[in-house]
């Protein structure tokens, strides 16, 4: 599976990046109440950190966006989301080859999303750095750019 068609699937609530069951049930190639269902009989392998079901505002924020389907297209049911560890354990649950494959692909993005994150905060934190030792070179920089950006 590509990485990147993962990654447009991976979305950020209360501060961390999780999967939604239903992405994770059609990445898989299985209803979402198949992987509902496993997820209810292992409950015991998802703790709060791992899966956790949305809240009614966090929909309301959400279903505008197009990012989550409206209640009418997902039955009214509160939609699970998955953390990284949490996609870990599914793949147990699951115990399906696919599952296991999908599973390590799944992984990797959220590898790849992490480094990233900490590119961009090590960049972020050398242009403060120059900022603060070469005021004037800095202010030079954003001139020069925003004459680039209108013309």
């Amino acid at each position: 599976m590509e990485i990147d068609v993962i990654q447009n699937k991976i979305f950020e609530i209360r501060g961390i990046k999780v999967m939604f069951d239903f992405d994770l049930a059609s990445l898989y190639n299985i209803e979402t109440r198949v992987l509902k269902q496993a997820v209810k009989r292992n409950s015991n392998r998802f703790p709060e950190d791992f899966m956790f079901r949305l809240t009614e505002p966090e929909i309301n924020q959400m279903v505008p966006q197009s990012v989550i389907p409206s209640k009418s297209n997902r039955g009214g049911a509160l939609p699970f989301a998955f953390t990284e560890q949490g996609i870990a354990i599914l793949s147990s649950v699951l115990n399906s080859e696919k599952a296991i494959e999908l599973t390590i692909s799944i992984i990797r993005a959220f590898v790849t999303f992490r480094q990233f994150s900490l590119t961009y905060s090590e960049l972020k934190e050398r242009f403060t750095a120059i900022e603060s030792q070469f005021p004037d070179i800095y202010k030079a920089i954003n001139y020069l750019v925003d004459k680039e950006d209108v013309s």
